[in-house]
C-alpha cells in the first residue's frame, strides 16, 4: 500500500500544467502564492520573487516574461506587508511640500515622481502649509511608515522631519538641513548675478523686485543675492513688493511696479509672478520685446519656452537635480554625516522680455 504523498517505484512524477495549477488553486479556493507562480513559469521560487520585485537582483528577460505571464494568469498579487517584514522597507517615500500650485512645482514634481517610481518606490505627498501645520502633524501623532522623506517645505527642519517619520533618511532641499541629512541646493546666486549683469549691460540703472514669502530661508538668501548684485552694478532698487510666487500676485503687483517712475528692469522671484506682470503690461512689450522696462523671472518653467510667455528666467538643470535626489534615495549609505551639500548651479536663460 502506498502512503500519502508517496508514489510506487518507477512511477512518473506528476506534470504540473497551467490547467493543473489553476484548477488546484480554484478547487482550494486559495489565493495564488509565489510558489504557484514559480511552478507555472517553470522557475525557482527565488527567481520568481526576483522577477516580480524592484530589487537589484535581475533575472533574464525570458524568465521575467514567463513569471509575469504566470502571475497575471493566476491573479497573483505580491504581499507587500510580507515583503516589508523581510526587507525592512515599505518602498514608500514621503515628499513634503508647502503646496503644489506653482508652475515650477508642476514642472519639477512630475519629473521627480516618475524618477522615484522608476527605482521601485511609490510617493506619498504631505502638504504642510504653515509652521502650525508641522506642530499639528506632530501633536496629533500622524505618522507614516516610509523609507525616506524628501523635504521641499520650508516650514520643517531636518530634525523635525526625522521625528515626523521616525526615519533617518531625510533629504533636505529647503536650506534647513543639518549634519545628519543629505542636502541638495541650487546655487541661485550664480544665475541672479548673470541676470542683473545682463540688465546692467543693457543700461538698466533702476530696478523693482517682486519677491515671494519673506519668511522662507531660501527666499531670504535669494533676495540677498539680488541686493548684492544691484549694489555691485550700481543699480538703484526703487521698490520691493512681496508676492506669493503666484500668477495672481504678479498680476496684482504689476501696476505698482511699472507706474510712475517705471524702473528699467523688473525682477521676479518666480516665473508665475513674471507672467502676471507681463499680461498686465502687454502694451509695453510689442512683439514680446521690451519698450519701457526689461522683465526677468525665476525657475525657467516650461511655459517660458512658448511664444505666449518668452520670459528671460533663471533656472537649473532639473534632470541633474532630480538625479541627485534619486541617487540619495537609492544609495543612502554613500552619505557621510557632515558631508557638504550637493550644489546645483543656476544660470540665466535669455529670452525676448529682456
Amino acid at each position: 500500500m502506498v502512503g500519502p504523498g508517496l508514489q510506487p517505484a518507477g512511477a512518473q512524477p506528476a506534470v504540473v500544467t497551467p490547467t493543473t495549477v489553476n484548477r488546484s488553486a480554484h478547487t482550494r479556493g486559495a489565493v495564488a502564492t509565489i510558489a504557484d507562480v514559480a511552478r507555472l513559469a517553470g522557475v525557482s521560487r527565488a527567481a520568481a520573487s526576483r522577477a516580480l520585485s524592484s530589487g537589484p537582483r535581475p533575472v533574464s528577460a525570458d524568465k521575467r516574461e514567463r513569471v509575469v505571464q504566470a502571475a497575471a494568469q493566476l491573479g497573483y498579487k505580491p504581499n507587500l506587508l510580507a515583503q516589508s517584514l523581510t526587507t525592512k522597507t515599505v518602498n514608500l517615500v514621503a515628499v513634503v511640500v508647502n503646496h503644489i500650485h506653482d508652475l515650477s512645482d508642476l514642472d519639477l514634481f512630475d519629473r521627480l515622481l516618475d524618477a522615484i517610481q522608476s527605482i521601485g518606490k511609490q510617493v506619498i505627498l504631505i502638504r504642510i502649509g504653515s509652521a502650525e501645520g508641522v506642530e499639528d502633524f506632530l501633536r496629533n501623532g500622524v505618522a507614516y511608515h516610509v523609507d525616506a522623506a524628501v523635504v521641499f517645505s520650508d516650514f520643517a527642519d531636518a530634525a523635525t522631519v526625522r521625528r515626523m517619520f521616525r526615519s533617518d533618511l531625510v533629504i533636505m532641499l529647503n536650506g534647513l538641513h543639518d549634519d545628519l541629512s543629505p542636502t541638495i541646493i541650487p546655487d541661485e546666486g550664480v544665475g541672479i548675478v548673470e541676470a542683473v549683469a545682463d540688465a546692467a549691460a543693457k543700461r538698466a540703472r533702476t530696478a523693482s523686485l517682486l519677491t515671494g514669502r519673506s519668511s522662507s530661508r531660501v527666499e531670504q538668501l535669494r533676495i540677498g543675492h539680488y541686493l548684492e548684485a544691484f549694489r555691485h552694478h550700481g543699480i538703484e532698487l526703487l521698490q520691493t513688493v512681496q508676492g506669493d510666487y503666484s500668477y495672481e500676485s504678479g498680476y496684482a503687483a504689476a501696476a505698482g511696479l511699472t507706474g510712475r517712475g517705471c524702473p528699467d528692469a523688473v525682477f521676479c522671484t518666480s516665473d508665475a509672478m513674471a507672467m502676471g506682470v507681463l499680461d498686465v503690461c502687454r502694451a509695453d512689450f510689442p512683439d514680446n520685446r521690451p519698450s519701457r522696462f526689461r522683465l526677468y523671472g525665476f525657475d525657467n518653467v516650461s511655459l517660458t519656452n512658448f511664444d505666449a510667455y518668452p520670459i528671460s528666467s533663471i533656472g537649473y538643470d532639473k534632470s541633474d537635480y532630480v538625479g541627485h535626489i534619486v541617487g540619495a534615495l537609492s544609495n543612502p549609505q554613500v552619505f557621510m554625516p557632515g558631508q557638504p551639500p550637493v550644489v546645483i548651479l543656476t544660470r540665466l536663460i535669455s529670452r525676448l522680455t529682456a
